[in-house]
């Protein structure tokens, strides 16, 4: 017999798979493995739980920003409340019509315009600049087109509606009137 014969296996003994290593978790205590389960179940539902109450924290500290805004907002508008039932108060009754009422109400609703515009300047509101501007569908809302010679293709003849903008963020769409050249 030669050497190879007395070998039964035809593979070397590098090749061949290694034993698969005891399972070290069957060896344990079951008691332990339930306590071990019981232990993660018990930390996921706490964390579950931290969760949702973040989420309610969240949830109710913006419903209390938000009325806190809309409180100063308000605030801000009231003597401009005022300031208009005086001007109404002013016009005198529905009959009267003289020159110096309409002129006494004008300059009263002036007031109140120019003290709106201060509000909103102050809250960092602008309006939009549309007439003679290219038409632009992101800040303009074309409720009307023109034939026009004298104005370019796309260009805002007239603002209907000022459209105003509240920081970089679009408030509201100015509504407009664009040239064709059709």
């Amino acid at each position: 017999m030669t050497d190879f014969e007395d070998d039964a296996d035809p593979q070397p003994r590098d090749a061949q798979e290694p034993a698969p290593p005891k399972n070290t978790a069957l060896q344990e205590d079951p008691n332990q493995i339930l306590k071990e389960r019981d232990d993660y179940r018990d930390r996921f539902l706490r964390s579950v739980a931290e969760f949702d109450n973040y989420r309610k924290r969240i949830e109710r500290e913006r419903r209390e920003l938000a009325e806190f805004v809309s409180f100063e907002i308000l605030q801000d508008l009231l003597p401009l409340v005022d300031d208009l039932e005086r001007a109404l108060a002013a016009a005198g009754p529905s009959g009267e019509n003289t020159t110096q009422t309409v002129a006494t109400y004008r300059t009263g609703v002036e007031l109140i315009h120019k003290q709106l515009a201060e509000l909103l300047r102050k809250r960092n509101v602008t309006p939009i600049q549309a007439t003679g501007a290219d038409f632009d569908p992101h800040i303009h809302q074309a409720v009307a087109t023109e034939p026009s010679t004298t104005h370019r293709d796309n260009e805002v003849i007239e603002d209907l509606r000022r459209g105003y903008r509240l920081g970089e963020r679009l408030l509201r769409p100015a509504m407009v009137k664009v040239a064709s050249r059709g």
